[in-house]
């Protein structure tokens, strides 16, 4: 089971990775960062992409049939959004969310090359990730 530090290396090994980071959406710190930023700033990255993720994480809209879902299932509720994907004229953000055993407000941030990211893989990658990561 990897930590932070293996998790987001492993992540920088996917097809047209530039950047990856595990951000606490509750603060928006990044915990960890790999590679690249978008804006060059890994920090100014973590923050503007925990408001995007606060507010899908916190919006009735996507979190109503989530919520029902998890609880006919009864699962832990977790957070109740998967992932989000952002796609730009360059590239790809995806947005996985981390379940813990805490409070789970934590995200993987993988930022793709658009021209050789695979974003399907990506996603499937980064649920892996998010199911083994170890964090304490």
């Amino acid at each position: 089971m990897p930590g932070i530090d293996e998790c987001l290396m492993e992540a920088m090994t996917l097809p047209g990775a530039r950047g990856a980071s595990l951000v606490d959406w509750n603060s928006g710190l990044a915990l960890g960062t790999a590679g690249e930023s978008p804006v060059g700033d890994h920090e100014a990255t973590a923050a503007e992409t925990a408001e995007l993720a606060r507010a899908a994480a916190e919006f009735d809209t996507f979190t109503a049939a989530a919520e029902e879902t998890g609880a006919a299932a009864g699962e832990d509720p977790g957070p109740p959004v998967e992932d989000l994907i952002v796609t730009t004229r360059a590239g790809y953000h995806v947005l996985r969310f981390v379940r813990t055993s805490f409070d789970s407000s934590v995200f993987l941030h993988l930022w793709l090359d658009r021209d050789t990211g695979n974003l399907a893989l990506a996603r499937i990658r980064l649920a892996d990730l998010a199911r083994r990561l170890v964090l304490g």
